[in-house]
């Protein structure tokens, strides 16, 4: 897909949320700025790029400085912060940004966050506002940070991709540009490759020893080598996430176990890191291939260097340096093999990048759903999904089994544009698409689960596959059949129809407010709900929204009181949390409600 037809795309996908979501609230809301920067950092969640994204919209004049915020989102053990700022404008065409407007907006959001870290902030704002506590949870654990980044969202063409990192209270704050031609590589698994060129002659104090088969019957050159880890530690810390563009994911924490383990043999045995570890793969425009000190082959330097697999192993030798500084790098070597491309062929040469990254990380896995696509479970589901019509005996839902597999029948089956049109608005449009995070998400909240809901969607979705199974490995309930789909649909329908109500009602954390809201509604009335009539309506009635809402506020209002000055979204992860939404005092259920029996 080419960039404009792509940038198109993107903006019908903005044009159709907002249209969903005036047609499920009737208020003029939302603002297109704030839901191209949900969409845009729910795609980098999903690739990697970032954590569990929050929609936090802040924009104020302190003193005689402007602040901006249109996001963030804090890593599980509070040691990574990223905050997103939007700047979206609506065009149809390929349009640049100048690179002024862009640092502007970084500009504000680092103002922001340097009030926060600063505790400056929180003592001038309003308690009743939502960026309130994030300020406070910035101030609380800006001493513990090992990474922040700020990234400006935009839908033209900026020319810088990233500007000079700043420093703010001691710590690096790395500032990126997300626009519209960087969201269509990360989209099409093209990563752009920057004109960075490690001299490895500098680096590591001379080339690196190699074995170099030339490629005479291929379009690129090969090597395997040894790169030592202080060298490795150096040209992260100098270049950073450039050097991961072309990686399908990128590195978040330490507490995975592959991450762990990675942390725990270069603290115990340096020495055997080249054993244990599977290496690095990176890519190449150019390679100087020379001598080494022993007169052996050896590259001296790549140009447009990139990892394409080994982005956790490099970050994971920055961050535990940086963490423990006595572990002793200069016994570490990482093994790399590296692919020095010769194609003159851009695109051809961009498609070899991109399959060269996939088949290289499908070694190891990038999420546990991605993992679970050929469990029984969701292949019955799909199967229910391509066989089960809505009431209208025209419409279906479609079930995403792997990834991507919506926009693969679209391509598939939209043979025309009016084809396309039709599969794309009656038979399966994209607000009847649900993914295996999604029913997890729906269903668990159903289960009166809200705090697994608000670990985030992978974390929630292994916590629901193991709700499947027993200690054996064996299932706890037979296969859905169709009246068993039909109820999960309903309730796919009753979690969207709850969010879409609650999200104009509050300005942040509107998904924790639904999840909980759900739960609520499960454990008090679920007994009494009649899911095939909203499975017959494809809706809920006016009457059940009313109700809705009612309680959307007081939980709103409970999650608030309950935590403690904590931040809603970490709050909401606790089980004490829903705790205390379940056992609150609320309003008594409405009459006339036809879904209840």
């Amino acid at each position: 897909m080419e960039l404009e037809e792509f940038l198109r795309q993107t903006q019908a996908e903005v044009q159709a949320e907002i249209g969903e979501r005036l047609g499920a609230s009737g208020e003029a809301y939302p603002y297109p700025e704030s839901v191209f920067a949900e969409i845009v950092m729910q795609h980098m969640s999903e690739i990697g790029m970032t954590f569990e994204p929050e929609v936090c919209h802040y924009s104020a004049k302190v003193g005689n400085a402007n602040l901006r915020l249109s996001g963030f989102a804090v890593s599980d053990d509070a040691d990574q912060l990223d905050l997103f700022v939007s700047l979206y404008d609506g065009v149809d065409r390929i349009v640049p940004v100048p690179d002024s407007e862009t640092k502007t907006a970084a500009e504000q959001c680092l103002r922001f966050l340097a009030r926060c870290a600063e505790g400056k902030l929180a003592a001038t704002m309003d308690e009743s506002n939502d960026a309130y506590a994030l300020a406070l949870t910035i101030q609380g654990c800006y001493a513990d940070l090992d990474q922040i980044r700020i990234y400006v969202l935009t839908d033209r063409q900026a020319r810088a991709k990233n500007f000079k990192a700043r420093e703010v209270n001691g710590k690096t704050v790395k500032l990126e540009v997300m626009d519209i031609e960087r969201l269509h590589r990360h989209w099409s698994e093209g990563k752009p490759r920057d004109e960075l060129v490690v001299n490895f002659d500098e680096v590591s104090g001379g080339a690196l020893p190699c074995v170099y088969i030339p490629g005479e019957m291929t379009d690129y050159d090969y090597a395997l080598t040894v790169i030592p880890g202080e060298a490795l530690r150096f040209i992260y810390e100098k270049y950073g996430a450039r050097l991961l563009e072309a990686n399908v994911r990128s590195f978040l924490s330490a507490t995975g176990k592959v991450n762990k383990g990675i942390r725990d043999t270069l603290r115990d045995d340096p020495e055997r890191f080249m054993a244990y570890n599977n290496g690095i793969v990176l890519v190449a425009d150019e390679a100087s291939i020379g001598r080494t000190a022993d007169g052996g082959p050896g590259i001296l330097w790549l140009k447009g260097m990139q990892i394409v697999n080994g982005g956790q192993t490099t970050a994971s030798i920055y961050f535990t340096k940086k963490k423990t500084p006595e572990i002793d790098l200069r016994r570490v070597r990482v093994p790399a093999k590296v692919i020095i491309l010769r194609s003159r062929d851009a695109v051809a040469e961009e498609a070899l990048i991109s399959d060269i990254s996939r088949y290289a990380n499908s070694q190891n896995s990038v999420k546990q759903s991605d993992l679970s696509a050929n469990k029984p479970f969701h292949v019955e589901m799909e199967k229910l999904a391509l066989s089960t019509y809505c009431p209208d005996g025209v419409g279906r839902w479609f079930y995403e089994r792997a990834a991507g597999s919506y926009n693969t029948m679209l391509a598939r089956e939209g043979t025309t544009l009016a084809r396309l049109k039709h599969l794309k608005e009656v038979v399966t449009p994209p607000s009847r698409k649900i993914t295996k995070t999604d029913l997890a998400k729906y269903l668990n909240a159903w289960e009166r689960k809200p705090d697994l809901v608000s670990l985030g969607s992978q974390k929630n979705f292994e916590r629901f596959m193991d709700g499947l199974r027993d200690p054996e490995g064996q299932p706890l309930a037979p296969l859905p059949d169709v009246a068993v789909y039909k109820a999960m649909v309903a309730k796919a329908i009753f979690f969207k129809k709850t969010h879409a109500l609650v999200r104009p009602m509050f300005p942040a954390f509107q998904g924790n407010v639904a999840a909980y809201l759900v739960s609520l509604v499960a454990d008090r009335v679920s007994h009494r709900i009649d899911l095939e009539k909203i499975w017959t309506r494809q809706d809920i009635s006016p009457a059940l929204r009313q109700q809705l809402q009612a309680w959307a506020i007081e939980v709103n209002d409970v999650l608030h009181r309950s935590s403690g000055g904590k931040m809603i979204s970490e709050w909401a992860k606790k089980p004490e949390c829903w705790d205390a939404v379940r056992s609150a005092s609320y309003s008594p259920v409405g009459d006339g409600i036809p879904e209840l029996r």
